[in-house]
């Protein structure tokens, strides 16, 4: 294993650089400490040829223009918060409405738009990130470590770990886009996809979880044996319509470190397999990719990447049935997600 090291830019007089994992197999995931965000991800396909697997842009400007939380760890809450507000021991705390009536992955200035401190592992980096009390309007002095670790299996790991002096909310996630074709030769409509889970959470029209839990059976939202993301995107299931045809779901694992979620591109050969320790995992099949744009060349699009967000339930501090996001001054947060990437047996 090793890490290379390389400038990639400044902003407002912090440096930012990014940080490439490399195997022993040629495998190589390059983040930057700008959102701890993921850039890049190579890996094989059946024939042997390297081709990187997420969307992702080559230049800090183009980070920085860019709508789509693309790669980025979003917080302090991933997902949606209803009203902009929540309430805690008695105390109405407000937040920015970034998404209509809504709270969004942590705000105007959430973890995806700021520089983390970054330091070299033996296989990997970790990320620092201290975030004052009352940053977009959470409460408590949080302190939050990234780290990616990739090792010589190819699995590449990110865990999570963060602390606070105060009572507060925290569930953090990824927002990688992941298109296994390989350098965006196809979109993600023919991706095949399997998750081990019973239940999805019904949205509104706002995209906030009412609260009811859906059984999967005999609906487009079973992935309990390989579904192709297109049988979603083409149903007029209410729920794939409501969300720009497709999938913005979130589901409720019913294991953990188990094979739970596995992609797959028939024509590449490639497989992604996710285990992690969250509640849940957020399906986002790109529906709101505009035409306008590229990434590296290639012209964006709908459907063209799709997001896998191990995390906890959004809008779970509005209820209370759902896994708690609530992080005391007593507790430590910890949260491992592990993405290992290989080739379809044929």
């Amino acid at each position: 294993m090793k890490v290379i090291y390389k400038s990639f830019g400044q902003i407002d007089y912090q440096t930012v650089s990014s940080f490439t994992l490399v195997n022993d197999n040629g495998v190589e995931v390059t983040a930057i400490n700008y959102g701890c965000t993921i850039t890049k991800i190579v890996v094989p396909d059946k024939n042997g040829n390297y081709e990187n697997v997420v969307l992702g842009h080559d230049s800090l400007n183009d980070y920085l223009k860019d709508p789509y939380f693309l790669g980025a760890v979003v917080g302090r809450v991933g997902g949606r918060i209803k009203g902009g507000s929540f309430e805690l021991d008695g105390q109405i705390y407000t937040l920015a409405k970034n998404d209509g009536n809504n709270h969004l992955h942590g705000g105007i200035k959430g973890f995806d738009k700021v520089v983390w401190d970054a330091e070299v592992m033996e296989e990997g980096v970790r990320f620092s990130y201290f975030s004052p009390d009352g940053e977009e309007g959470y409460p408590g002095n949080l302190y939050i470590q990234v780290t990616y670790t990739l090792n010589n299996n190819n699995e590449f790991t990110i865990h999570y770990a963060a602390q606070t002096d105060k009572k507060t909310l925290l569930t953090v996630t990824n927002h990688a886009y992941f298109n296994l074709s390989g350098s965006l030769k196809r979109d993600i409509v023919n991706h095949a996809l399997t998750i081990k889970s019973d239940q999805f959470l019904e949205l509104d029209q706002e995209y906030i979880p009412t609260g009811i839990f859906v059984d999967v059976k005999n609906t487009p939202f079973d992935f309990t044996s390989e579904r192709i993301i297109e049988t979603g995107i083409a149903s007029d299931h209410p729920q794939n319509v409501l969300v720009g045809n497709g999938y913005d779901h979130p589901f409720l694992l019913k294991t953990n470190h188990d094979n739970e979620i596995v992609l797959k591109d028939p024509d590449s050969g490639r497989v992604l397999t996710i285990e992690t320790d969250e509640a849940g995992v957020v399906v986002y099949s790109g529906n709101s990719l505009k035409t306008e744009g590229e990434f590296r060349g290639t012209p964006s699009g709908k459907h063209l990447g799709i997001c896998l967000e191990t995390q906890r339930m959004p809008d779970a501090i509005h209820h209370p049935h759902f896994p708690s996001i609530i992080l005391d001054s007593d507790q430590k947060y910890s949260s491992k997600t592990v993405y290992k990437f290989g080739i379809e047996k044929e």
